[in-house]
């Protein structure tokens, strides 16, 4: 079974044209043309002014880009006008001018190898898988796929007969584009007529790409992916999925097939989103140490130690750690109040060594920290009731007892020296319920 997102709910695209004409005009959009469209005019034309231009250019040419994957994902609402001024993504526009100049090279070629005939044959094949290369780049930036003629006429095949009347739509709306362009050229000024065409033009083209974006959302299940409803303008009509649910059927399926890789791939995604998420962190180490990826176990380890300190999972604590001192020996954190919660997890499960090493020169390491004093008691505690060891259980007390003055363990020493002494399980005071008179 393959779950199938919001491909038996998406409305036909030939029945939401008038949602494709509103679609620029929502605020971002609308911020993204307006800058990228305004801002050149009131520039002088010097090299700076130049500079900005392209810039500008580049951002508007991203935003659409990531208008196609942004409503392939299922989101009817426009992206933020952040991604189009964000540092990364601007790598989508150098890609498709590869991509323009590979489909140039190609019926350059087919002219060179066959004449006119295979010339004109390539040249309206490019024409024809335009908007399938447009749809491959941007989701799966690759210039490669997007100039592979196998892997677009395969796209053009799955979608089917709705592909042709996508692309008549397009022509019709670049017609549309022109003429309303020719038109503010030749009724007003240069000054107004430049800048209502470049509006004109950026409006369009956020069209068609929105339109291009959810021919993929209607037709993911053809294409091999699942998409479900974010944010659609009808949110009513459509029920709220557990999208947690959807994500272990997921992991569960990829790993009754053995796409381990796929798994790991998917909890580090979904860490990167919510990085505090206890169920994805604690099925990526049930992965990570069935696969005995200790490169990657090192690389998590703050969060999993956290997490296994939360569960009290000293096992888990001493298994990872010994892991770890595969590829580093040595080991030892370098957070204080971790190396403690781990450290007595490791001494309640009876990890006394390990719990010992975990601390040691822990007032050199940490000589500041008010951890001090709980992890030299933790120490005490491993070395007398653990190991048998009360001389230095008693030098670790006294410790305690001349350098934390101040902690609220300190007045509680001379109870487990008195415990040392005699030979007794350290531990604190019994608590009195009497009440004074």
């Amino acid at each position: 079974m393959r779950y199938l997102g919001a491909a038996t709910e998406a409305v036909p695209f030939w029945n939401r044209i008038g949602a494709f004409f509103r679609y620029p005009f929502h605020t971002d959009p609308l911020l993204v043309i307006a800058i990228c469209t305004l801002v050149p005019l009131l520039l002088s034309g010097n090299l700076i002014g130049l500079i900005i231009t392209l810039v500008l250019a580049l951002a508007l040419l991203k935003y659409t880009y990531a208008v196609i994957r942004h409503t392939a994902e299922g989101h009817m609402k426009p992206p933020p006008v952040a991604v189009a001024f964000s540092g990364s993504g601007f790598d989508i526009v150098i890609l498709q001018l590869l991509v323009f100049a590979l489909m140039g090279g190609m019926v350059a070629a087919a002219a060179m190898v066959g004449g006119p005939l295979l010339m004109f044959l390539a040249l309206a094949f490019v024409i024809l898988a335009l908007p399938a290369s447009i749809m491959v780049l941007a989701m799966e930036h690759s210039v490669m796929a997007a100039v592979n003629p196998m892997n677009l006429a395969v796209l053009i095949s799955r979608i089917g007969a709705p592909y042709f009347l996508l692309y008549g739509y397009l022509i019709l709306l670049t017609l549309a584009s022109g003429a309303a362009q020719e038109f503010a050229l030749t009724h007003f000024t240069p000054g107004i007529a430049r800048t209502l065409a470049g509006f004109l033009n950026s409006t369009f083209t956020l069209m068609l790409f929105h339109m291009l974006g959810y021919l993929l959302f209607q037709y993911q299940e053809e294409l091999g992916f699942a998409s479900d409803l974010q944010d659609d303008e009808q949110t009513g009509e459509v029920q709220n999925r557990d999208r947690t649910r959807r994500f272990d059927a997921d992991i569960d399926m990829n790993l009754k097939d053995g796409n381990y890789d796929r798994v790991q791939s998917m909890l580090k995604e979904a860490l990167k989103r919510d990085s505090q998420n206890t169920l994805r962190l604690g099925q990526l180490h049930q992965l990570l140490t069935a696969r005995n990826d200790i490169p990657e176990l090192y690389r998590y380890h703050p969060r999993l130690l956290n997490m296994l300190a939360d569960r009290n999972d000293g096992d888990g604590i001493a298994e990872l750690l010994a892991a770890i001192e595969t590829i580093e020996p040595g080991f030892r954190l370098e957070e204080p109040e971790l190396s403690v919660r781990c450290a007595r997890c490791l001494y309640q499960r009876g990890h006394y060594k390990p719990a010992l090493k975990l601390l040691q020169d822990f007032h050199k390491r940490f000589p500041d920290s008010n951890e001090l004093a709980p992890a030299y008691l933790l120490v005490a505690q491993a070395l007398a009731n653990g190991l048998g060891q009360w001389e230095k259980a008693s030098a670790f007390l006294n410790f305690i007892k001349k350098r934390c003055l101040n902690h609220p363990l300190h007045e509680q020493i001379d109870v487990f020296l008195q415990q040392v002494e005699n030979r007794e399980p350290v531990k604190g005071p019994k608590a009195s319920f009497s009440v004074q008179e």
